[in-house]
């Protein structure tokens, strides 16, 4: 039952490793030292065992004594010395197995198989085998208590070809484990590769984000100091405030939806300061919870899109409509505004692109993006799985 909860512990540590934090003390043990404490622990067990039985006439064979199925605490402490060299000599039968196991699995499989193939594995096993076998074969036919316990395998030749089926048998019942502890371990170091990769891409990513959003934002400045503007230091608090959002809030995980709500309206504001022309702007809420928890700086793209390459250029009026609906699971954002066909431009722009590849890493196979242009009119849409 020990044996059966630290294997469940190992698997379950495993499996919940994206979820929760490993238990420090489970992640140290690891396979191999799982297999040696189930070991002692099947080693303590039947040494109890035979301690127990030893003055019961039910397991007498022609001289031999049989281990039953018996727990006697009393029979213990009073023939503790005994259990002791039970429990010695078993532990030592059963780490001759272990030491077969750990040659497989930290050489032969880990070297030979995987630089070497099949073919040079089984020829190395098979090597192994023949000149283990007879030592440890040898050292088991010497142990006191094969003249105590009935037992048929190590009592004659340590050369007998029954000795080597059983080394045999260890290496071959073990292979899958081996293999499967092999592929653990190749998994979780690409995983952790990978991991590695993704976030010096979106580290990236933000860099090239945030200096394309201070670019616009200096031009926005630029555009009001040549005009002269009473608007001007109201203004640059305003940046002030979008940039301190950027550098802090950017950096962080996730923001609440009210705060990337609140940096948009704050933006638009900014933008609308300098145009000089008319902006029909709409902004359609409809939120159940603005406090729940997205990446920030995903819908801000949209709307610096919009502005850079739809409404600027604009010669005449402009338009803007966002649509932002949101629940705990699923948020749906629209970005909807006029440009002129006749503008040679991406109208994409190096926002979207990086919006993309910040999307695969960050909502992978959560998200949709819809790009249309029709006629005047451009129009982003964007869908994301919160849950």
């Amino acid at each position: 039952m020990a044996a059966v909860s630290l294997e469940m512990m190992l698997i379950a540590n495993q499996y919940y490793q994206k979820k929760v934090q490993h238990i420090k003390w489970i992640k140290k043990i690891g396979l191999e030292h799982a297999v040696l404490i189930t070991i002692i622990l099947l080693a303590a067990t039947i040494s109890i065992m035979a301690v127990s039985s030893l003055d019961n006439p039910i397991y007498q064979r022609k001289g031999f004594r049989l281990v039953g199925f018996e727990f006697n605490i009393e029979m213990l402490l009073r023939n503790f010395g005994t259990f002791l060299g039970f429990f010695s000599q078993f532990l030592i039968m059963y780490l001759c197995g272990y030491l077969l196991f750990l040659i497989n699995s930290r050489l032969l499989v880990s070297k030979i198989l995987k630089e070497k193939g099949l073919l040079i594995y089984l020829l190395t096993l098979s090597t192994t085998v023949a000149v283990l076998y007879p030592l440890l074969a040898q050292l088991l036919i010497l142990l006191p208590i094969n003249t105590v316990f009935g037992r048929s395998i190590f009592v004659n030749n340590a050369f007998e070809l029954e000795n080597a089926f059983g080394a045999f048998a260890i290496m071959l019942i073990s292979l899958p484990v081996v293999l499967a502890m092999q592929w653990g371990k190749q998994n979780n170091k690409i995983l952790s590769l990978e991991k590695e990769k993704s976030q010096h891409e979106l580290d990236l990513l933000k860099q090239q984000l945030n200096p394309h959003f201070f670019f616009n934002t200096l031009n926005n400045l630029y555009a009001l100091s040549l005009q002269k503007s009473d608007k001007t230091p109201e203004s640059i608090l305003q940046l002030s405030e979008l940039m301190r959002y950027t550098i802090y809030k950017g950096q962080e995980k996730s923001v609440k939806l009210s705060q990337e709500i609140d940096y948009i309206n704050d933006y638009i504001q900014l933008q609308q300061i300098r145009l000089q022309k008319t902006l029909h702007f709409e902004f359609d809420k409809q939120v159940t919870d603005d406090q729940i928890e997205i990446v920030p700086l995903l819908l801000i793209v949209f709307v610096e899109n919009a502005f850079k390459h739809g409404i600027e250029p604009a010669e005449n009026e402009a338009s803007l409509k966002l649509t932002l609906t949101a629940n705990h699971t699923v948020l749906f954002f629209s970005c909807e505004n006029s440009f002129d066909p006749e503008e040679k431009t991406d109208h994409k722009g190096i926002g979207i692109d990086n919006l993309r590849k910040r999307l695969e890493l960050l909502y992978p196979n959560r998200y949709t993006l819809h790009i249309t242009s029709v006629g005047h009119i451009f129009k982003a849409e964007l869908k994301l799985q919160l849950t």
